[in-house]
């Protein structure tokens, strides 16, 4: 529809009344309008994570790290300096990672002779069962069978030539990222309250109290989940380790590393990392002995789920089972085994710092930009900072304000 102009022509299109348009369709297009964009955000941030992941997820296991071992920083005495204790810390750190390393290659190396003739002997009373068994397959389509990997093998050679390379690559940037999360680490909890008051900086002064009470009780629920996730995951590993230990399960250490590793997923990590010392167990030990690793594995994933979960996890971070489970099948669709590890704090983060902006007031009832959420620099932890004129400064340009707006002259 189009209304004349002045000069009889045509002037556009004419707008739509508002009375033409019911008030549920304006909302669900106004809805749809923010939801697209946020969306779109989303997706922007999620490619361009992406594309930096090699920097971002160490980086973000630095944070993680450092919420959990802020307070032995915070507990070494004043008289040693902030940057000898972070580095001892992160010395610690480097020491029991390279150990336990150390011990699970030291094993590994010990045990994989034998453990190669089990498997070879499994293998043949594998082909023997499938022969002699109910699938009755001849020896001639098992040879056959075998043929047709070794052609797949020899004309995809080069394929599996790449997949090698791939690897190097890949240990390559797990040496960087290694770096990368250290350093980060060591800045972290050396300059943290400085590294934060520049972020802070960043915002319209309006907003600095809110978003400076918002994520620092973000913070601390970060720190609380990591704590209570390395509790629930030691003691995941301790209840498989014993019972793999009792099993004679052979590579009791490789499996306590990789359960105590996989428990920082929650709920799934342990019942996916359990499948592991069953298939040793079935190798090595014989189908009832797998039964009963599968059966440990599976009390130790009902404890976590209906014990450590709810009552550990519960106080720590408000959030549902349910939602642990969407946020680490979304996290794990999106971006794989990093996107698993950090859905659930990233969430758990999110979820304070969303409800405290919403309440809108402090835990004493005081506004939530009001006095006493960012604190004073005598107060807070770490190094001193350097940067008093940078203070100085803005407090003599909020005076100025202040006088400019009274009428008064301005003066130094």
């Amino acid at each position: 529809m189009t209304t004349p102009g002045p000069y009889g022509d045509d002037a556009g299109p004419a707008a739509i009344p508002r009375a033409h348009l019911p008030y549920p369709v304006v909302l669900a297009a106004a809805w749809s309008a923010c939801l697209l964009l946020i969306a779109g955000g989303g997706w922007i941030l999620g490619e361009a994570i992406g594309r930096v992941s090699l920097i971002v997820a160490p980086v973000a296991i630095a944070v993680l790290l450092a919420a959990m071992l802020r307070p032995l920083v915070d507990r070494v005495p004043a008289r040693v300096p902030r940057a000898g204790a972070a580095l001892v810390v992160v010395v610690g750190v480097l020491v029991l990672v390279m150990g336990a390393l150390a011990a699970v290659t030291t094993q590994l190396a010990t045990g994989f002779p034998e453990m190669r003739e089990k498997i070879s002997s499994g293998t043949d009373a594998a082909l023997q069962w499938l022969e002699d068994g109910p699938l009755h397959l001849t020896a001639d389509r098992l040879q056959e069978a075998v043929t047709q990997v070794r052609t797949w093998l020899e004309s995809n050679s080069e394929a599996v030539a790449a997949g090698a390379v791939q690897f190097g690559h890949s240990a390559v940037d797990a040496v960087a990222g290694l770096l990368i999360c250290l350093v980060s680490l060591f800045f972290f909890l050396y300059h943290g309250e400085k590294l934060w008051e520049f972020f802070v900086r960043w915002f319209p002064r309006a907003s600095r109290g809110q978003v400076d009470g918002a994520f620092r009780r973000g913070w601390g629920s970060l720190g609380a989940y990591t704590r209570t996730q390395l509790t629930v995951a030691a003691i995941n590993a301790t209840g498989v380790g014993l019972g793999a230990l009792v099993l004679r399960v052979p590579f009791v250490i490789p499996i306590v590393v990789v359960v105590f590793l996989a428990s920082f997923v929650p709920i799934v990590g342990t019942l996916v990392a359990g499948m592991i010392p069953t298939a040793l167990a079935l190798v090595d030990r014989g189908l009832v002995i797998a039964i009963a690793m599968l059966a440990i594995v599976v009390v130790v994933h009902q404890i976590e789920s209906h014990l450590l979960q709810p009552i550990l996890m519960g106080h720590a971070v408000a959030l549902h089972p349910l939602a642990v489970i969407l946020v680490v099948a979304t996290g794990t669709y999106l971006f794989g085994v990093v996107g698993a590890l950090f859905a659930v704090p990233v969430t758990a983060m999110a979820n304070t710092v969303v409800r405290y902006l919403a309440a809108g007031e402090g835990p004493g009832g005081e506004p939530a930009g009001g006095p006493g959420l960012v604190p004073d620099r005598a107060e807070v932890s770490g190094p001193d900072s350097d940067d008093d004129e940078v203070g100085r400064r803005d407090d003599d340009e909020a005076g100025n304000e202040r006088a400019v707006a009274g009428g008064e002259p301005t003066t130094r």
